[in-house]
């Protein structure tokens, strides 16, 4: 499985975002996907996940009431809608996926390249 992460740029706070990730490949083995993100001189840390099958979602508390993470299986992508976006969002965005939940909120499912987003004050 390959993955395609999209969307990120510059916003001021308050702004939202809407960033993709698009899955190529055999899906079959990604029972969950999610999103990650690293601010600078921090470690990745886990945003949100979604089942492709069931549509069950599971937020990081940092993000919970402003972002949404949601899929569209047609088109094999998952997407996070970030709202009231705050300087501390600023990070390299990643999606990832694995057959497993816990695997992946560990960091050890597969991943894709990162997106940029940066928000200004």
């Amino acid at each position: 499985v390959q993955l395609q992460a999209s969307g990120g740029g510059l916003v001021q706070a308050g702004d939202s975002l809407r960033l993709s990730c698009a899955a190529s490949g055999s899906t079959r083995g990604s029972y969950v996907m999610g999103w990650f993100r690293q601010a600078p001189r921090k470690e990745r840390e886990f945003v949100a996940d979604i089942t492709w099958s069931g549509g069950s979602r599971f937020y990081a508390d940092s993000v919970k009431g402003r972002f949404t993470i949601s899929r569209d299986r047609a088109k094999n992508t998952v997407y996070l809608q970030m709202n009231s976006l705050k300087p501390e969002d600023t990070a390299v965005y990643y999606c990832s996926g694995s057959p497993s939940q816990i695997t992946l909120r560990q960091g050890g499912g597969y991943w894709g390249q990162g997106t940029l987003v940066t928000v200004s004050s």
